[in-house]
């Protein structure tokens, strides 16, 4: 049983759909499709079957106005997001999702990552 711990800010950024428009928007939006998630079995990005046992999103700047739909952890980062996704890896049994080479550094030894566009396609295949 694994936890998404989700760099919510790098993986809406990594679609330029409009989200700048409106940050918190884009936000909430991603929010109620990462709610979809726990308690399903999925391809993890090695391939191997993962059990999704919750989702905490890390949100940042305007996005922290983002409406929280239940479902998912949502932890509103004071500061920087990347401060507090990496201060949250240390814990035992998550997946850190995140393309940004600077957090991936900073994360603890041996932390598994995978990159949005995982998230991304787990996400549009499963239609949430």
């Amino acid at each position: 049983m694994t936890v998404l711990l989700v760099d919510v800010a790098n993986v809406v950024g990594s679609r330029p759909d409009g989200w700048w428009r409106d940050r918190a928007g884009a936000t909430t939006r991603m929010l109620a499709r990462l709610a979809a998630l726990p308690g399903r079995t999925v391809a993890g990005p090695d391939g191997r079957s993962l059990v999704i046992s919750g989702v905490t999103a890390v949100v940042e700047g305007q996005a922290r106005a983002a409406d929280d739909p239940g479902g998912v952890t949502v932890v509103r980062a004071e500061g920087s997001g990347d401060d507090t996704v990496a201060a949250l890896a240390a814990a035992e049994d998550l997946l850190v999702v995140t393309a940004d080479r600077g957090l991936r550094d900073r994360l603890p030894d041996g932390t598994p990552v995978a990159g949005p566009g995982w998230l991304l396609a787990l996400l549009d295949d499963g239609g949430a």
